[in-house]
């Protein structure tokens, strides 16, 4: 470089180093269709002062050309998808018949004139997690409890806290078919004798009971005994016991404790085993005979067969039980 640049190379430098802080320029198309026939018009000495170059011109060149043979996309390629109703039923039909494989499942679509291939069914059900047929049998805790609820007995224990602290225990069972519970006395030591005999006193309970109680539910507490599952077995009952930590095996038996400490015991100051015995004896007669319940379509377990009578409102009459803590309604016909 010269020691004093003339003025056209201190031009030159600044457009240099313009460039190269500003970057290339971006061009719109019709800046590309203007430089393009500006170029025809600039000699080819003068080509060295143009925006762009020969091998430029040409790219925007095969640019247009692509886009000239370059067709748009007439929906999605491939299968038209799956309409999320026929989805749902699909799903809805392997949950409720896990026997069935793709191939029956295409069979009962075509019955409703729905034609979807085995494989895409196959597809669906894999997306969903839900296994092939063979691996989708065996019925859950759910269905098996459904299915044979009438001859299924659920059984557990709760505690009780007296006024003086003292612990008192109580053994439930419950019939999954009628929702009737059957409690036992309270007692302070739940030892093998006391299990032995509630076994049997239920036994006496259930004799003659229509249909006939084949499953007895239990958890894996130390407090039922061998001689407690012996005399159940003596009289045809199976025993079942729950998985380790999995209250919802039993979830019957865990719902009605609830029940009961949640409409009877919270409320009450329970002075000792007496005073409990006649306060659940009162309650269970008040659940089985008159509390209504959701799973029996609002009847109680032990029900009249026949229909009610319906009553004047001025004849209905409020009954208390344990001292007002739980009302009953009855009338008269007028």
């Amino acid at each position: 470089m010269r020691a004093n640049p003339g003025p056209a190379e201190r031009l030159r430098h600044q457009l240099r180093v313009l460039q190269r802080t500003a970057g290339p320029p971006k061009l719109r198309p019709i800046d590309r269709v203007l430089l393009a026939a500006a170029s025809r018009a600039i000699p080819r000495d003068r080509w060295v002062a143009f925006l762009v170059t020969p091998a430029t011109l040409l790219r925007w060149h095969r640019e247009l050309v692509r886009r000239k043979w370059r067709y748009g996309r007439i929906g999605r390629p491939g299968r038209p998808p799956i309409e999320p109703t026929v989805r749902a039923l699909i799903i809805r039909l392997a949950r409720e018949n896990p026997r069935w494989g793709c191939v029956r499942i295409e069979g009962e679509l075509r019955k409703l004139g729905i034609r979807v291939a085995a494989t895409t069914i196959r597809t669906l059900l894999r997306t969903a997690r839900l296994g092939p047929a063979p691996r989708r049998t065996g019925p859950s805790w759910t269905e098996f409890l459904r299915a044979q609820a009438d001859g299924i007995i659920a059984c557990d224990f709760f505690t009780v806290e007296t006024a003086w602290l003292r612990t008192l225990y109580v053994l439930v069972f419950i019939e999954l078919g009628s929702r009737r519970i059957h409690l036992s006395p309270s007692t302070v030591h739940p030892d093998s004798a006391w299990v032995t005999q509630q076994a049997r006193n239920l036994t006496m309970n259930l004799d003659g009971h229509s249909p006939a109680i084949r499953f007895l539910i239990r958890d894996r507490d130390a407090k039922f005994s061998v001689p407690f599952d012996t005399v159940l077995r003596s009289e045809g009952i199976r025993i079942i016991r729950t998985p380790i930590r999995a209250p919802n095996a039993n979830a019957y038996a865990e719902r009605v404790i609830e029940t009961i400490r949640a409409e009877c015991l919270d409320w009450t100051l329970i002075l000792g085993r007496r005073h409990l015995d006649r306060t659940l004896r009162t309650y269970v007669d008040h659940y089985n005979r008159g509390r209504p319940h959701r799973a029996l379509g609002l009847a109680p377990p032990l029900a009249a067969a026949a229909e009610p009578i319906p009553v004047s409102p001025r004849d209905v009459r409020r009954r208390d039980l344990l001292g007002g803590l739980i009302h009953e309604y009855d009338g008269t016909a007028a």
